[in-house]
């Protein structure tokens, strides 16, 4: 590695070394993610199945909840506002979050609500990496109490007051509805802070805002084709931005790296760093969206802010279940990797 740095690595470690000085606000929906491990111990005589001899569960942070995890872990400070139950799943949850430094007070807890769960089975031989078999969702309702909304509506707009940058992140659990959307809407336009979102089935409700992160799947889902090559990509990617008003586009691409399509500026291609191929994508696209929010927060142009969200991208998938990175393997990238 050379000890001389570009001016790309230069701009981009001084924006890595200002994460610690801001704070974003991640409203969205709360994801328990469970995994199962279980030994293979034989087939079942019942079925033909196997029966797995328990071996221990691990519950870490999914959807907006990994968001604020991963933004926590690169140092920022980390404000959630959302909902989960009165149940072992949510405590388990909130003990996590708080355990990771992101600010809980903007969670509420009804009786009325199951905290939705995605548990994964992982199986093997006694010496075996364990692998995923199944996934079970266990899917919460959407929050019915008005008054709750409101209370939740309002600690948004408190936290905005002295917050750097906003994530939506839908994972359509209802958290995200009209009026949360509109409230974000106000509150962030008042103080021309940026707002990024992350949504799974419904990008198109969001719109007049900084920017999202979709990935090439979802983009051609909202489309409603395939789209066969880059230029094509390029050519819907950015009637899609302006059919959304948006500042930018960043568009992951897996192994393809990143496509950047931001307002008044060419196309940026951004290959991708480090291995082809990944280890585990559960959840880089919350790292990603984390990664490019507080980028954007620590005042880098949209390029630079792809550039470090597409090395955090390539650092997550490269590690086992949900999970999360910190500014120093962030920092070792950009100086391993160099211009990307």
């Amino acid at each position: 590695m050379s000890l001389e740095r570009t001016p790309q690595q230069e701009r981009l470690t001084a924006i890595v070394r200002r994460f610690p000085q801001s704070k974003v606000v991640v409203v969205g929906d709360l994801v328990a993610d469970q995994f199962l491990y279980g030994e293979i111990s034989r087939v079942s005589r019942e079925a033909p199945v196997l029966i797995l001899r328990y071996e221990r569960t691990e519950t870490t942070p999914g959807g907006a909840a990994n968001c604020a995890t991963n933004l926590a872990a690169l140092d920022a400070k980390a404000v959630i506002i959302g909902v989960v139950g009165e149940d072992e799943a949510g405590r388990a949850l909130v003990n996590k979050l708080r355990a990771a430094n992101v600010d809980c007070g903007g969670i509420v807890t009804p009786a009325s609500v199951r905290t939705t769960t995605k548990v994964r089975v992982l199986a093997g031989q006694i010496h075996s990496t364990r692998q995923q078999v199944i996934r079970i969702d266990y899917e919460g309702q959407p929050l019915a109490d008005d008054e709750l909304r409101e209370q939740l509506r309002a600690r948004m707009r408190a936290e905005v007051e002295t917050a750097d940058a906003v994530i939506i992140s839908d994972y359509n659990y209802g958290l995200a509805d009209a009026e949360m959307v509109e409230a974000v809407r106000e509150a962030t336009m008042k103080r021309g802070i940026p707002v990024l979102v992350d949504s799974r089935f419904g990008l198109t409700r969001f719109t007049n805002f900084t920017s999202a992160t979709p990935n090439e799947d979802e983009v051609e889902q909202v489309l409603e084709r395939k789209l066969e090559d880059a230029a094509q990509l390029v050519s819907a990617g950015t009637g899609l931005r302006e059919q959304l008003d948006f500042r930018a586009l960043l568009i992951t691409r897996g192994s393809r790296g990143m496509l950047l399509l931001e307002e008044g500026a060419e196309p940026l291609h951004i290959e991708a760093v480090g291995s082809r191929e990944a280890v585990d994508v559960t959840g880089a696209g919350d790292t990603v969206i984390a990664t490019y929010a507080l980028a954007l927060a620590s005042n880098a142009t949209f390029g630079d802010a792809a550039n470090l969200a597409n090395h955090a991208g390539g650092l997550v998938v490269m590690k086992r279940g949900t999970a999360t990175i910190n500014r120093q393997e962030l920092l070792s990238s950009v100086l391993r990797w160099g211009e990307t």
